[in-house]
């Protein structure tokens, strides 16, 4: 998020001390308690993950096991929500959903492939499954979370086979990563307009102000949609005192 306060989100801190040991360090070893555990067969499934049905597919139990990492969107909130005391906030996987559907219905706009968009939009905070989610008051640089987000990417291709899977996910992140294609540029804007669109709906639903997210975002939107989009938010948004 674009806004968090000067102390880290729990989730934040676990991914400091796993990434202790370097960019060596599993996502196995992450997430230990649930790959100790055998197959009805008794055979342990990552033993076996690299056992693929067909050269182009995903084994069962990698898929499993990396949907079972990625839970964890459904449940670490996001952190500036966390931060300034917004009750019964949102997931990281709650803001990327409706992301998607906003491109879905962002409508024709010349030269943006739609479906790329809806698969960036679900794939870009997918390493905070691993890091949590970062804002940029935890103190940490640029250089240092994108070390530390591009490790645990290279972690979820390593548990996807490196296939195709793997190559998709890591696309489609680092194209939003680099802002690099009008995809990306309207992802980007999706990013900061669920962010605002969020903070009005809990400024009515909670009463108090979250006016820092809404002045995170002026001037950094880079379509017409996203300016448009942006005004209507702020135009709907609670007077504030």
């Amino acid at each position: 998020m674009n806004i968090g306060d000067d102390v880290p989100h729990p989730s934040f801190a676990n991914s400091v001390r796993m990434n202790e040991g370097g960019e060596g360090t599993r996502v196995l070893n992450a997430v230990a308690a649930m790959d100790s555990s055998a197959g009805d067969d008794g055979t342990n499934p990552i033993v076996h993950m690299n056992s693929r049905s067909s050269s182009n597919s995903l084994s069962p139990a990698a898929a499993i096991q990396f949907l079972t990492l990625i839970q964890r969107l459904k449940t670490t909130k996001r952190t500036g929500w966390v931060n300034h005391g917004v009750k019964e906030s949102e997931s990281i996987a709650d803001h990327m959903y409706r992301m998607a559907v906003m491109a879905i219905i962002s409508g024709d706009l010349p030269g943006v492939n739609k479906d790329r968009c809806v698969k960036m939009a679900v794939v870009h905070d997918i390493a905070e499954a691993i890091v949590g989610d970062i804002t940029p008051n935890d103190n940490i640089s640029k250089e240092e979370k994108n070390r530390l987000e591009n490790a645990a990417i290279d972690e979820m291709c390593q548990l996807l086979e490196g296939g195709m899977a793997a190559d998709e996910v890591r696309e489609l992140w680092q194209e939003y990563e680099n802002n690099s294609t009008p995809e990306a540029k309207l992802v980007k804007d999706l990013d900061k307009l669920e962010m605002i669109l969020q903070a009005a709906e809990y400024e009515t639903e909670q009463d108090k102000s979250l006016d820092g997210f809404f002045q995170s975002t002026k001037g950094k939107f880079q379509t017409d949609l996203g300016k448009a989009w942006a005004a209507e938010i702020t135009r709907r948004r609670p007077k504030q005192n």
